[in-house]
């Protein structure tokens, strides 16, 4: 038996909430394999960042090269980068992928804060992802950070027109951070088409929700779903993950992605 590989590119989280962790578990449990390539070390829990630390930039690059010269790589995930320098390593492996696989899909979680508003990033993040965003097959961004990469701009419809005459694909634009006394509502964008799915606010907070979503999408297009179905599957597991999120202390709640979650059986 074999499964597709996703290339992951993300930061190690020590509480096992978010980043790396957070993309291996989801994208596991949606019957693709994780290939996990470090892009910062951080120091944070389960509430808050303290602390980004960005691996090297030719780390980055022989990581990934590591598992390239023998690996089939069936998508990827892009997450936190932490500097410019990492932005151009993975948009540069992008780019040689893509001459022999010219649609293998690329989903970018544009990370550019934590949910309590800590830096992820050595500079200013908006530049710092700015080489990445045309690589995208699918951009993710949350409400402020659609807002913040269309220059303050608060509408969906024209934050998707930017974003996708950048050179992206697909804009999903994430309704979490909506008002608090209403459903959630994603928005997905492409040309010429466009969707819109409401998910009932559950209450809390959780950590790594953001990471879940974008590494399910990921998985799911791994296997060959097109976009539409591994943006829907995607958004069922991940309010399934969050529906029976689990607490480690105090604060932001651990997504439960195990498959067994999902799938009703171990």
């Amino acid at each position: 038996m074999t499964r597709p590989s996703v290339l992951v590119f993300a930061g190690a989280d020590p509480s096992g909430g978010a980043g790396i962790q957070a993309d291996s578990q989801a994208i596991a449990a949606l019957a693709a394999h994780p290939l996990s390539v470090i892009t910062a070390l951080t120091i944070q829990d389960n509430d808050r960042v303290f602390a980004v630390h960005p691996v090297p930039a030719l780390l980055v690059q022989q990581q990934a090269q590591a598992l390239l010269n023998k690996i089939e790589i069936a998508a990827i995930k892009i997450g936190i980068v932490a500097n410019r320098a990492n932005a151009e390593a993975i948009a540069a492996i992008v780019q040689q992928l893509r001459q022999k696989q010219p649609d293998l899909p690329v989903v970018f979680d544009p990370v550019l804060a934590s949910g309590h508003g800590d830096a992820l990033a050595v500079g200013d993040a908006v530049q710092v992802i700015a080489p990445l965003i045309e690589m995208a097959t699918l951009i993710t961004p949350n409400l402020p950070e659609a807002s913040a990469l269309c220059g303050g701009d608060r509408r969906s419809d024209t934050q998707a027109d930017t974003l996708l005459r950048r050179g992206c694909r697909h804009v999903l634009i994430k309704g979490g951070h909506g008002p608090a006394d209403g459903n959630v509502v994603n928005r997905w964008f492409s040309e010429g088409t466009s969707r819109s799915w409401n998910w009932p606010r559950l209450p809390g907070a959780f950590h790594g929700s953001g990471c879940t979503l974008a590494s399910a999408i990921a998985a799911l297009l791994a296997n060959g779903n097109t976009m539409e179905q591994a943006i829907d599957l995607a958004q069922a597991y991940c309010q399934r993950a969050l529906e029976s999120s689990y607490a480690i202390a105090a604060g932001q709640r651990i997504p439960n992605r195990s498959p067994a979650s999902f799938w009703g059986h171990a």
